[in-house]
């Protein structure tokens, strides 16, 4: 029940220094070529590593996902954007991907600069670590001031989707201070991801409240890898759309 329960994606979480003494650093990515896509916060101040993330969706499909917790370079101007580009390429050169190809989330405290170089540290004791039994890790390694870890997974007619997620305040419909990673072995065709993820956000991260607050840093992420060998009707795709929207809805009620 994590997101890794699908085939072909790998996770870990580890300690990287930057929260005093927790995980903080996951990398989720998939072992075979994935295609993908993302929902990000609309409040008019975008974190960096949103401002990177959709820049990097527009140019390449995403292959992996590093989130780190303790700091959410936010309000972090051009130092805040370089350092997600950094963290993005080192992910990149570690994975043997493309920078574009790797999408960064971070959560955690706004205005303070991320501790790049414990960043990049952890991203080397992170990748070697990488096992499709490592979604819990990665799972706890997002939290934040959550009072534990929020996972998901649901499998239906051969495939399976899985996934986590953050957050317990700063949460209002147009997600909120929450991050959701989720990730299935079905077949989709580029392009076709965020067609999808949407009906799901909206009908349950979009429909939650705690405090009314929209946050920086909001961002649903969805990849999808096509290693269940499913073959693909539309009555799979309509069973897809369900089990996509219960492991959404599941974390969103966890939140």
């Amino acid at each position: 029940m994590s997101v890794t329960a699908a085939h072909g994606f790998a996770a870990a979480g580890v300690r990287a220094g930057i929260r005093r003494s927790a995980k903080d650093l996951a990398v989720v990515r998939s072992t075979v070529p994935a295609v993908g896509a993302a929902m990000f916060t609309v409040n008019q101040v975008q974190a960096a590593p949103v401002l990177v993330s959709r820049e990097h969706l527009a140019a390449a499909e995403p292959q992996a996902i590093v989130i780190n917790s303790g700091v959410a370079n936010a309000a972090t101007g051009e130092r805040g954007e370089l350092d997600a580009l950094a963290t993005a390429a080192e992910a990149g050169r570690l994975l043997g991907l493309d920078a574009e190809e790797v999408l960064v989330l971070s959560t955690g405290v706004i205005g303070a600069l991320l501790p790049l170089e414990k960043v990049l540290g952890g991203l080397r004791h992170a990748v070697p670590a990488l096992s499709d039994a490592g979604g819990a890790d990665a799972a706890e390694a997002i939290l934040t001031t959550d009072t534990r870890s929020k996972e998901a997974a649901v499998s239906l007619d051969g495939f399976t989707v899985g996934g986590m997620a953050k957050g317990s305040g700063m949460i209002h419909p147009q997600l909120a201070t929450m991050l959701a990673v989720v990730t299935t072995d079905y077949p989709l065709d580029p392009g076709e991801a965020i067609g999808f993820l949407r009906p799901a956000v909206e009908r349950s991260f979009n429909s939650i409240s705690v405090d009314g607050e929209c946050s920086t840093n909001d961002a649903v992420c969805l990849l999808a890898n096509g290693a269940s060998g499913v073959e693909r009707t539309p009555a799979t795709d309509a069973a897809f759309s369900l089990a996509l929207g219960r492991v959404c809805e599941q974390l969103a009620e966890q939140i």
